[in-house]
């Protein structure tokens, strides 16, 4: 495995480890200083510009992948061989390895590309899981404050005055309910 294929495969670790710890059943106490711990470098913008040209790099093999995966798929189903002349291919043995040379370079390829792939695509995935993560634990810290919140006198009042507009329209409602029935008795 070449040099930047191993670093890919580097970045996939990386990024399979993020996402067990996001993903793990952790009780919000824990989970949300450790999140924030985690991703606290990821949100510094020369980190992001890295990411981002390391993300392009990785595109860039992506593709490559793909288009020798195509060349190498075409060689062999044409069944012509590159390193070979027709002249030099005399013996079923010439032809049987190059063959086998043929098919362990598309092995290599199909390898790389799946590497390249599943590295793109889990990066899309760690970074959605981490929006919903942070999401949960935004909507969990608003519903503990409003259930944890203190009534001041204030409050109390808006309440009273609230519960007294709510009284006083039942009334309403009720009058013209009554209203609605005498007219319609008339008719």
């Amino acid at each position: 495995m070449s040099l930047y294929y191993a670093l890919v495969f580097a970045i996939l670790v990386v990024e399979i480890c993020i996402f067990s710890v996001l993903s793990l059943p952790i009780p919000s106490r824990i989970r949300k200083p450790m999140t924030l711990l985690l991703l606290k470098p990821f949100r510094l913008p020369t980190v992001q510009v890295a990411i981002k040209c390391i993300l392009g790099f990785v595109l860039i093999l992506f593709v490559d992948c793909i288009t020798k995966v195509y060349n190498i798929n075409r060689e062999l189903n044409m069944g012509k061989n590159p390193n070979s002349n027709s002249a030099a291919t005399s013996g079923g043995t010439v032809l049987s390895q190059n063959r086998i040379e043929v098919i362990s370079r598309k092995f290599l390829a199909q390898r790389n590309m799946y590497l390249t792939g599943i590295t793109l695509f889990l990066t899309f995935i760690v970074v959605r899981t981490y929006a919903l993560v942070n999401q949960l634990l935004t909507l969990k810290d608003n519903y503990r404050a409003f259930d944890q919140k203190e009534e001041t006198p204030e409050t109390k009042e808006k309440r009273e005055e609230l519960l007294a507009q709510i009284a006083e329209k039942d009334k309403e409602i009720a009058r013209l309910q009554e209203k609605a029935t005498l007219l319609q008795k008339e008719m």
